[in-house]
């Protein structure tokens, strides 16, 4: 059973860093995010999952926009455009259905 801190950093763009583990069906994401970095729009034919831990992020999901705090929580579905920017230093985790085969190492 790894810790957190024994599990590589995947670079997902400037200023925004995934660790993940992979189980058979799923993959869980511990995600770090500076203030100010953006995710741009994307989609991915996986579910997914976010939960805010620490820090506030603005999430676009389709057409709708959130303000992400801790304790938010947001689905988004298999398919749909999403981007984020971050107002602070982010940490955050991400659960994806299937498993994103590109985020293994």
């Amino acid at each position: 059973m790894p810790h957190l801190d024994e599990i590589k950093k995947k670079l997902l763009t400037e200023g925004i860093n995934g660790q993940y583990v992979h189980g058979e069906k799923s993959t869980f994401g511990y995600v770090t995010i500076d203030k100010g970095s953006a995710l741009p729009a994307h989609q991915h034919p996986h579910e997914q999952i976010t939960m805010m831990i620490e820090g506030n992020m603005e999430m676009t999901i389709g057409d709708d926009t959130y303000n992400l705090l801790p304790g938010t929580i947001q689905v988004i579905p298999s398919n749909v455009m999403h981007s984020a920017i971050a107002h602070t230093d982010c940490k955050l985790i991400d659960i994806f259905t299937p498993v994103r085969e590109e985020y293994r190492f």
